[in-house]
């Protein structure tokens, strides 16, 4: 059984190291998206799509991994992904105009399927009593590749802005955002090469009616003599299902009554999961911190912190997703989530914003900076209210290069409790939500439609973070950042509410057992 155990949690290692894929990938914008901004020219628009490509392009995908995982195997759907993130990386290093990054990027988003697959895929090969832990290994590598592509951001950053001769010679100085993204290159080839090694899954061989090559893989993954029960039992789950196995006889089964409530829960905590904001917080991490009036050098090291905070909330979240049960860390997580959210609108709606005097002689870097000159001095409420005015001043294009700056000069604001809120948002979203939703998933939807059930939620989920990604920039120009916090913090109490009433705890069940449980509720 040892050796068993270990090949699960060999398998579920690299089949989950598409986290990291998405997780570096997701990241890397953070940094390099202001720098893009200035060499491309980009409207506020223009940036949310730059940054949400990938989340529209894998709104289209989905439904083609689900009949691609279904025809051909869950382990060609996933080699298949891992062969568009090398794609992708080469082409958005490469991009030499904004239409040529965004489709790049977008291309990208066909591989963000890494995450409902590796679920899907780890679900199935995980025995039920380590399950809880091995899917939230995918949550685990997702944080681990935000905070490495954090990591690498500030060197590059760091790098960048040193008088190194081979940073010269390297064109890290000029070529700065084109490196962010490209270091993503080397991760994408090295995970093609392990998911080679990985076996189909059995489940799906059951399903595909090949069953002898479904116990032959079992053998790597469970004691011999409990092949044949767990066989059956695959089949019985099966066999409860409708015999039309087609993508949309299995949506019909999801909506229908006899999984209503599975339902509910699915929906509910794929929009929760992403109306908590937590994509733009990760994915414009430094934009955030900007805003902070902290610098660009401490956005770029404060941004670390996020990733360290969230591994290791993540970490302890898988320590205790089999313990404490998935319900209490759903509950008590958005109740975390909300607090967090709160303080940090409190925190900014606190800001006040004045221009210093001094401040106009040191803008070197536009002409006839004294059009600033009646800003000297006045108090300003917002953040709002001052860029407006800023831009008013001086111009669109010179307040786009120069407002990061003049916000550093003129805010006055706890940015110590800010940080707080932030960490503490993140640490509840990667204890709780974040890693538990793809825990749910992998548990709640039996083997029959989970080829259709998972990629669609994963829509459903994605669909939300495309939204928040496209629409923050928009939000940061006309709402300000005290109205993001509550409009965030509103969102989750509402999905809080509905699943209070609606989920149920599924640790320690086997999937069919789950299945029963939510169809007699």
């Amino acid at each position: 059984m040892r050796a068993a155990k270990k090949a699960s949690f060999f398998y579920a290692t690299i089949v989950a190291m598409g986290g990291l894929l998405f997780g570096i990938d997701a990241a890397l914008i953070s940094g390099a998206i202001d720098l893009i901004a200035v060499d491309f020219g980009l409207t506020a628009a223009q940036k949310g799509t730059a940054v949400s490509a990938p989340a529209l392009g894998v709104l289209l995908a989905l439904p083609f991994a689900s009949f691609v995982s279904d025809r051909f195997g869950r382990k060609k759907a996933i080699l298949s992904v891992a062969v568009l993130y090398i794609i992708s990386a080469f082409a958005s290093a490469f991009a030499t105009s904004y239409t040529m990054l965004v489709t790049a990027r977008f291309l990208g988003g066909l591989a963000f399927t890494s995450i409902s697959l590796a679920s899907m895929y780890i679900g199935e090969i995980a025995p039920s009593k380590w399950r809880g832990k091995l899917v939230s290994m995918t949550q685990i590598n997702i944080v681990v590749g935000l905070s490495a592509a954090y990591f690498i951001n500030y060197l590059i950053h760091h790098w960048a802005n040193s008088d190194a001769e081979w940073v010269t010679a390297a064109k890290i100085d000029t070529h700065t955002w084109q490196w962010m993204l490209g270091s993503e290159i080397p991760f994408a080839i090295l995970w093609f090469v392990l998911l080679l090694f990985i076996p189909e899954s059995p489940p799906w061989l059951v399903y595909r009616g090949r069953v002898e090559d479904a116990k032959l893989r079992l053998k790597k993954l469970q004691s011999e003599e409990s092949i044949d029960a767990h066989v059956a039992e695959i089949q019985e789950s099966l066999a409860k299902s409708s015999s039309d196995h087609s993508i949309l006889s299995q949506m019909k089964e999801v909506f229908g009554k006899r999984m209503r409530l599975t339902m509910i829960i699915a929906m509910t905590i794929a929009i929760a999961q992403q109306t908590t904001g937590i994509n733009a917080i990760l994915f414009y991490a430094q934009t955030v911190f900007k805003q902070l009036g902290v610098g660009e050098d401490a956005a770029f090291s404060q941004a670390i912190w996020i990733g360290l905070v969230g591994l290791a909330f993540t970490v302890l979240g898988l320590l205790l997703v089999d313990k404490l049960g998935r319900r209490p860390l759903i509950i008590w997580g958005m109740v975390w989530i909300i607090a967090s959210l709160g303080l940090c609108a409190f925190a900014f709606k606190q800001a006040r914003y004045t221009l210093p005097a001094e401040t106009i002689s040191e803008l070197v870097e536009i002409e006839d900076a004294e059009r600033l000159q009646p800003l000297v001095g006045v108090e300003f409420a917002n953040d709002i209210a001052f860029k407006t005015a800023v831009k008013e001043a001086i111009g669109e294009a010179d307040a786009l290069s120069q407002l990061n700056f003049l916000v550093e000069k003129s805010i006055k604001m706890n940015a110590m409790l800010v940080l707080i809120g932030i960490l503490s948002f993140v640490a509840a979203f990667h204890f709780s939500v974040g890693p538990v939703m793809w825990v749910l998933f992998s548990e709640i939807f039996p083997v029959s439609v989970r080829g259709a059930a998972i990629p669609f939620f994963t829509i459903v989920t994605s669909l939300t973070s495309w939204l928040v990604q496209m629409f923050f920039p928009w939000q940061l120009e006309h709402m300000g950042m005290t109205s993001i916090f509550l409009f965030y913090a509103g969102t989750v109490a509402a999905g809080l509410l509905i699943l209070f009433f609606t989920l149920r705890e599924t640790k320690n069940m086997s999937i069919e057992e789950i299945q029963d449980a939510l169809a007699s509720k």
